[in-house]
């Protein structure tokens, strides 16, 4: 059969697939579009494969909020390099993946990867992610994701530095003003900038505490200072460190970096609530930062590209 260019053209658009290779798949389907595009997955996914190895610690952060302020949601995607995570069509396909978490009934990533693809439901999202891979030419991981709901309140979004960091906060109100949010906003920014590990001290465990507790007790003795001093005044002098460290991971008695005064960011909420006349009671957050905890690749930019450059 004689491949049009015409076919070439709608098989290209409808699987982003380049040119040769869509030229390809219609000429070893006979120009059959449906085997085409199967062809370009089966492709896609063999592509992938050889990519798979490969590490991918870069990438981004991306939320999605429902209108409404109900439903959030934040999901990391990873690439190879950063000139990828700048890409537009990765950032596209970033954003959908958030769009889709937000809609999920997923609990764990292995379960969301094989939901259908919102956007074609004869594939799955992780085939969807092997597409991509095939079609940008890096590997590419979604790592993980997070929903939140608020039914009696609202959650709201910050994305800092262009997605390496994402946060979402939820808050119970009986009023989701402007102002609430602008507030909700800035605690965001604050969870953003200063990465507590808790809501309030009333998170925190006991276990966790009993075990810094014993910590600091055990650094104060190796003091030759407090050699004769008996365990029970050491307590005494160390909870007063372990309440300052319990004030520096803990959002609601952390300093609000915003604020002029002294008034740590419970204070700040409660002035907001009082200004707009309802009730905010912060419920949740959410911290997300691209790339904590994986391996990173060593290698320039320049080196990169002229590697690539080589291999072409």
């Amino acid at each position: 059969m004689n491949i049009t260019a015409s076919m070439v053209k709608e098989l290209r658009e409808m699987s982003g697939a380049g040119m040769m290779d869509c030229k390809k798949a219609l000429t070893n389907t006979d120009g059959n579009m449906e085997e085409a595009m199967k062809f370009l997955k089966e492709n896609g996914l063999a592509k992938a494969a050889k990519k798979a190895g490969r590490i991918a610690a870069e990438g981004i952060v991306a939320t999605y909020v429902s209108e409404d302020g109900k439903t959030a949601s934040m999901v990391e995607v990873n690439s190879e390099t950063d000139f990828v995570a700048k890409n537009d069509v990765f950032r596209g396909f970033v954003n959908e993946v958030a769009k889709q978490a937000a809609e999920t009934s997923a609990t764990d990533i292995d379960a969301f990867l094989a939901e259908s693809w919102s956007g074609d439901a004869n594939m799955t999202i992780k085939e969807k992610l092997a597409d991509m891979i095939a079609k940008i030419g890096e590997n590419m991981n979604i790592r993980r994701f997070e929903k939140v709901t608020a039914n009696d309140g609202v959650v709201v979004s910050y994305i800092h530095a262009g997605g390496k960091i994402g946060v979402l906060v939820e808050a119970k109100t009986d009023n989701a003003t402007d102002g609430v949010k602008e507030c909700l906003k800035n605690v965001a920014m604050q969870v953003a900038a200063m990465s507590p590990k808790y809501v309030s001290t009333a998170d925190v465990s006991e276990e966790y505490k009993k075990s810094e507790l014993e910590s600091l007790i055990a650094q104060a003795k190796n003091d030759p200072k407090n050699a004769s001093k008996p365990e029970n005044i050491l307590e005494k002098m160390v909870q007063g460190r372990l309440n300052k460290e319990l004030k520096e991971v803990c959002l609601l008695e952390q300093l609000y970096v915003k604020a002029e005064n002294k008034e740590n960011v419970s204070q700040y909420i409660a002035s907001v609530a009082k200004a707009e006349g309802c009730s905010l009671e912060l419920v949740n957050f959410v911290r997300f930062e691209t790339g904590e905890g994986l391996e990173k690749k060593n290698e320039d930019f320049a080196a990169e590209v002229a590697a690539q450059m080589a291999g072409n």
